[in-house]
């Protein structure tokens, strides 16, 4: 399940500090930001500037760079799905197609009950049992439409359970 704290300076400046020693430290930080929090919030950029003795420039640089940092909150749910060779040889292109269908979303996107994030990546290692995806960190492989709303409604189950 993706972090779901809202933001809080205090904690981030903690976040940072914890991490200051360390070399090459922005980037560290802000994984543990975007652990801690779900994305890298506006006032991070700032705050880290100041405490890193960076720009706001520089800082924004690294994190529009990255694709992997977010800065909106994702759904309680990511979902990652292939986008390379192997898996577009076997009808991923179908699968993101029924996937954006089904819950109404494109890549990089957030469904409106706020369940599931849909990201593209391209490659998760899983090219023997394509296609494949990834839902939260569970990976999945052969996924067909079906499967796909399967592994969907068992994910809301699972969370309803708790």
């Amino acid at each position: 399940m993706n972090a779901r704290s809202p933001w809080n300076a205090e904690r981030a400046a903690a976040i940072v500090e914890a991490n200051r020693h360390l070399r090459g430290n922005l980037l560290p930080i802000l994984h543990a930001l975007q652990e801690e929090f779900g994305c890298i919030d506006e006032d991070a950029v700032p705050l880290l500037a100041s405490e890193l003795n960076l720009s706001r420039a520089d800082v924004h640089g690294v994190v529009s760079f990255y694709h992997e940092f977010r800065r909106t909150r994702p759904g309680r749910h990511t979902i990652k799905v292939c986008r390379a060779e192997a898996c577009q040889s076997m009808n991923a292109d179908g699968l993101i197609d029924h996937i954006r269908r089904r819950l109404k979303v494109n890549f990089h996107e957030t469904t409106a009950d706020d369940a599931f994030t849909l990201e593209p990546v391209f490659c998760l290692g899983n090219c023997a049992l394509a296609p494949a995806m990834m839902v939260d960190e569970t990976l999945h492989g052969r996924v067909s439409p079906g499967r796909f709303d399967s592994i969907a409604a068992s994910t809301l189950a699972a969370e309803a359970a708790r």
